[in-house]
């Protein structure tokens, strides 16, 4: 089992649509990503409401490129993390464009809500806009 983790802390997972490997459909809802997948082969159209990009290791930091680009090219949907992403990666995922985390129950049972809620303020606690103030 998973656990969903957003900026409210530990909600019921929503999505019941299922997810296609990246490269098996062109119309595909949504897709599930690999953390070696070249941002530029994944392909936007306006059926694609959902990517989920794999991390498998929290010293995989790969996906965070992979959501950013996304992003960056106009990617307006559901991006969620799945994985293992630790709480104190939480703001860093937001900020690269994730809407979400879905880790598995020992890392939540590991990092309780209380964790992840303490990073859910990932617009405040911004280095880079603290050096601009």
């Amino acid at each position: 089992m998973t656990q969903l983790v957003t900026d409210n802390g530990f909600i019921t997972d929503d999505w019941a649509a299922g997810f296609t490997a990246l490269g098996c459909a062109n119309d595909a809802t949504s897709l599930d990503v690999p953390s070696d997948a070249r941002p530029e082969d994944i392909q936007i159209s306006s059926s694609l409401q959902m990517v989920r990009i794999d991390f498998p290791s929290s010293a995989d930091g790969r996906g965070f490129t992979i959501a950013r680009n996304l992003r960056l090219r106009g990617y307006t949907g559901r991006l969620r993390a799945r994985g293992h992403v630790l709480a104190d990666q939480y703001a860093m995922a937001r900020r690269a464009g994730f809407d979400e985390v879905e880790i598995p129950d020992d890392l939540a049972a590991r990092q309780p809500q209380d964790q992840w809620l303490a990073r859910a303020n990932w617009r405040d606690h911004d280095y880079q806009s603290r050096l601009r103030s």
